[in-house]
């Protein structure tokens, strides 16, 4: 699927600001499932751009704007070509070897808790309460000491428990959300339900990473030009014999070609797509419109 993607952060202030200093993720990572085929990135006032790779390995780019502004506008524009996932079939023929305990016991090693020690350990979002052992303790107890489910089928099963028992509401949480709350409300949004699977996960061994994107949907909403997009998250989890396997909480589909991955990190905090500070007014308003348009011919 080829597709064309814009994204514009607007920041209106009540006064004017300056010194402004911010760090953008807007660049689409380079996988065996995606390759970006161009990128353009905007900034008014405008401002030099210095690019470099974070400790996860995502793109960066820095800008500083020094002057006076009352509005501060982000433009980005890129054109993605993406593949579809490895199906259901094809991810379990390449396990078909690979007894389910053995994958468990891996997991439980000291190699692996070397190897992925950052996305095993709880974060300010992903804290792993007793609620959330108990969540991930009811889906298959035993799992974890080597019961029959393999991890892949346990992860499948835990993105689908997420996606049925809470409800989309995007006035139910906010940015500042964490995984705790959500066993109140019983509601939230891509991001929240994406910290509840990874610390889920990281309760059971699993390592886990928290993704940033854009999934196309536009063609399933009647072609309709009110449609309103937005960016999207979903999980990534480490299955022994697989390597890092996408599960989206949120929706149904597989995370394939209608999924742009941006970058990953231990949780949101990590892969914030636009943030920075500046000297003046606290006074602001946000305003982000992503679109997401297929023009494969």
């Amino acid at each position: 699927m080829k597709l064309s993607i814009s994204h514009v952060t607007q920041y209106d202030y009540a006064e004017a600001v300056s010194d402004s200093v911010n760090e953008i993720r807007l660049t689409p990572s380079t996988n065996e499932r995606q390759s970006c085929y161009q990128q353009s990135i905007a900034i008014e006032p405008n401002a030099s751009l210095f690019a470099y790779e974070d400790y996860f390995g995502n793109r960066v780019h820095a800008f500083s704007v020094n002057a006076p502004h009352r509005r501060l506008t982000i433009r980005t524009s890129m054109t993605v070509v993406t593949k579809r996932a490895p199906s259901a079939e094809e991810r379990a023929l390449y396990l078909s070897n690979r007894p389910p305990e053995t994958a468990w016991r891996w997991l439980q090693s000291e190699e692996a808790a070397d190897r992925f020690a950052e996305l095993l350990l709880p974060t300010e979002y992903t804290a792993v309460t007793d609620e959330v052992e108990d969540y991930a303790g009811a889906l298959a107890p035993g799992a974890a000491d080597g019961g029959a489910i393999g991890v892949l089928d346990w992860l499948t099963a835990l993105s689908g428990r997420i996606r049925s028992e809470f409800v989309y509401d995007p006035e139910a949480t906010d940015v500042k959300t964490k995984t705790a709350e959500m066993f109140v409300k019983k509601r939230g949004v891509c991001q929240d339900f994406a910290h509840l699977m990874i610390a889920c996960s990281r309760s059971y061994g699993i390592p886990a990473r928290y993704v940033s994107g854009y999934h196309f949907v536009g063609d399933l909403q009647g072609g309709s030009a009110d449609f309103e997009q937005a960016s999207h998250a979903w999980v990534e989890a480490f299955v022994p014999g697989l390597g890092w396997c996408s599960f989206d909480p949120t929706n149904a589909d597989p995370v394939g070609e209608r999924y742009v991955k941006l970058g990953h990190g231990r949780d949101y905090k990590d892969i914030v797509p636009v943030k920075g500070v500046y000297r003046g007014t606290g006074d602001q308003e946000l305003r982000v419109t992503v679109d997401v348009r297929n023009i494969e011919d």
